[in-house]
């Protein structure tokens, strides 16, 4: 008789922060994330397509929704290395990304994935890693819809695009230093 291997459990996190280019780039490299998804949520209207979020009208936050083994990886820790590769005090905005779909934003699943979002901003604010106060909103998760096609896997798959050699690289870098310890094997 074959043994059964028995299936780990996992979790779902979506987290908004700027370009989901960005953030899929990153949250693919942790040991423990089964799949990284960009795509909307947040929004008022269904299936929004990328031309519609990017009027700002919508109310959709570009974002990643990252299936991960919290025996491997905990929410905790995809919370440090999201609020560790960008910048929560900036209002609708990251870098040259501007609008609300670029806003600062965890979309929790759980009461418990709220109080840990809420604790985890209460600590960066006592620690005063930043000058201003971090505007990263948490709210409660009401809908995803995932990005086009030729939004998957961009950054592995178009290296050579000037908004991924001038942005991406250099986040991807820093994230990799930063957080060496958490990188799936063969990434550092």
């Amino acid at each position: 008789m074959a043994a059964f291997s028995e299936k780990k459990p996992t979790e779902v996190a979506t987290l908004g922060g700027g370009c989901f280019w960005c953030l899929e780039a990153v949250f693919s490299d942790l040991h423990g994330v089964l799949r990284v998804q960009s795509g909307y949520a947040g929004g008022t209207i269904p299936n929004p397509t990328y031309q519609q979020v990017c009027t700002g009208t919508t109310g959709h936050a570009e974002v990643v929704q990252i299936t991960f083994e919290p025996t491997i990886i905990s929410y905790s820790t995809l919370l440090d290395v999201f609020f560790g590769i960008h910048d929560p005090t900036t209002l609708n905005r990251q870098g040259e990304d501007i609008g609300t779909q670029y806003r600062s934003v965890i979309f929790c699943h759980s009461q418990e994935q709220k109080e840990m979002a809420q604790q985890k901003i209460k600590e960066i604010e006592q620690e005063a890693l930043w000058d201003d106060p971090v505007v990263t909103a948490v709210e409660e998760f009401i809908n995803f819809y995932p990005a086009e096609e030729y939004h998957r896997n961009y950054f592995a798959l178009n290296p050579d695009n000037s908004y991924c050699r001038m942005v991406i690289s250099p986040k991807v870098a820093k994230f990799r230093t930063k957080f060496t310890d958490l990188l799936r094997s063969g990434k550092n």
